[in-house]
């Protein structure tokens, strides 16, 4: 399976285009240096040619007498290969009208001695020497050419007209050329590769210092993108230090704008958190001084409905509903001082409560509350499921999710509440799980939100708020838990966690789980 690769780091891309810049530099001056040296090897080996081609060109001293040094010269026009100072390797050869070869002799060693024959200077070439210098093409006084031949390399080759008028080529060995080069090549490979090597390893190593403040400010960012900003007060005291805020710089430019965003931002959220403040002392203030009239209102109406005088129907109607309406106005406005005392962090009494009993009393008050209309059952640890927490605030908890079971689901629905705690886990975990018609997706991410709601079933008729949900919420997070929900057709569980406190005292209790239904 073909993987993508992921982007480079810019490390990582600044040290490979330092490291292919210097690269194809090197590449360039190499070559450049290897083209120069051969030319310079080549020149002077064609120079050496050149001189003993003019020597082949030219008649022996006193034809017919003897050479320098006591060797007789004659009519030989490959005498000049056994004169001193030739290369082994150097050969000379006759060429007739036709091009074939007629007579050729080759340096074996070296001629010290003036005056030496083919049997101890110079030997005859074989036959598929002579064959490759018949194939090559060497115009006459037409200046040196590189030809291969068998048993004898590369070798310079330059065609002369001799002393007799015949074609007369003169080579010699271009080994020590080619070998020269080759050692030069191999250098330059050797000395790029380590340079490159060294380049890289001191490139990461410089880029990395050199990256060190960008790193810094990204430390900075990543910093502030961990603080909770969405909520609360928050004090955003992060900045880039001077050092990497610096505008002539670019990580500087980088540093400063950051400073400046985060200038910004802070003081969105002061204006946001003041703007919070009011609206919860607002609701608070005004949830407090609400309820006075409120009360009022619910008493004078029940004393009317109730006094010695005689009301019609549609009075003692319209009194209840007075009555109805001014219960759920105080209910929406008990909810909403809760919620804007929780939100204030007003701390709430805490003590070791025992989950077991507040579940136990809250689904009595349910059954008693949903006359007969649903299945309620229990399941219990054998173990007391402890936690540190307000025990009156737990127990609205479970009469909140408990009344969102029962209001929201028909009638015959059963509804399971269910208690798990294990030994020396740091959770209790309290379910409310019913098999009703579930909440709908696009509704299940709001469902802790205030005045959330959903169909005409949570509606004013239902007696709902859309605050229950919100207070369970808010008030599980005021004791340090958590609180979440799934939800399909036919299998809903409100999930609430909270911190387990160890086991006190052993908790008697009949079989490992009660489990009772209506």
């Amino acid at each position: 399976m073909n993987r993508r690769r992921g982007p480079w780091t810019l490390r990582t891309r600044l040290v490979v285009s330092a490291v292919a810049l210097i690269a194809v530099v090197a590449a360039v001056i190499g070559s450049v240096t290897t083209i120069a040296f051969r030319s310079y090897m080549y020149g002077k080996l064609d120079d050496q040619l050149h001189s003993i081609t003019v020597r082949a060109s030219k008649p022996p001293l006193g034809a017919g007498g003897p050479m320098p040094g006591g060797a007789p010269q004659g009519d030989d026009p490959l005498a000049f290969v056994d004169a001193r100072g030739l290369p082994v390797g150097a050969f000379g050869a006759v060429l007739a009208d036709d091009g074939s070869v007629t007579e050729s002799r080759v340096v074996a060693e070296s001629s010290s001695t003036p005056g030496l024959g083919t049997e101890d200077g110079g030997k005859p070439m074989t036959g598929a020497q002579q064959s490759a210098l018949e194939a090559a093409d060497t115009p006459v006084d037409g200046g040196a050419q590189s030809i291969d031949l068998p048993g004898l390399g590369s070798n310079r080759v330059e065609a002369v007209t001799g002393p007799q008028g015949t074609t007369i080529l003169v080579g010699i060995p271009a080994a020590e050329v080619s070998s020269a080069l080759t050692i030069l090549i191999l250098v330059e490979v050797c000395v790029t590769g380590a340079g490159l090597i060294a380049a890289g390893i001191a490139g990461a190593a410089m880029v990395g210092v050199a990256l060190r403040p960008l790193r810094r400010v990204a430390a900075t960012a990543t910093r502030v993108s961990e603080l909770p900003l969405h909520s609360g007060e928050v004090a955003l005291l992060e900045r880039v230090p001077e050092a990497e805020a610096d505008p002539r710089t670019e990580v500087g430019q980088v540093g400063a704008a950051l400073n400046r965003m985060l200038g910004h931002v802070g003081s969105a959220l002061e204006v946001r958190q003041e703007s919070e403040m009011r609206v919860r002392q607002f609701v608070a203030d005004a949830s407090h001084e609400l309820r006075t009239p409120l009360a009022s209102i619910r008493g004078y109406a029940e004393l009317t409905r109730r006094g010695r005088e005689e009301t019609g129907p549609d009075t003692r109607h319209a009194l209840g509903r007075i009555e109805s309406e001014a219960e759920r106005m105080t209910g929406m406005v008990e909810d909403l001082l809760l919620l804007a005392r929780l939100d204030a962090g007003r701390p709430l009494s805490h003590e070791s409560t025992d989950l077991s009993p507040v579940v136990v009393d809250a689904v009595s008050d349910a059954r008693a509350a949903g006359q007969g209309d649903h299945h309620w059952r229990l399941e219990l640890p054998d173990e007391p499921a402890t936690v540190y927490g307000d025990p009156t605030r737990l127990h609205q908890v479970l009469v909140n999710l408990l009344a969102n079971a029962r209001t929201h689901t028909p009638p015959g629905t059963t509804v399971t509440v269910r208690v798990r705690a294990t030994a020396g886990h740091p959770w209790v975990t309290l379910e409310v799980q019913d098999d009703g018609p579930g909440i709908p997706p696009r509704l299940l991410p709001h469902v802790f939100e205030r005045f959330a709601r959903g169909d005409a079933s949570r509606s004013r008729h239902a007696g709902s708020t859309g605050l229950g949900l919100a207070i369970v919420h808010a008030v599980i997070a005021a004791h340090g838990g958590r609180v979440g929900v799934a939800s399909v057709p036919g299998h809903t569980v409100f999930a609430v966690h909270l911190p387990a406190l160890p086991v006190v005292a052993p908790h008697s209790q009949q079989g490992d789980r009660l489990s009772t239904s209506a």
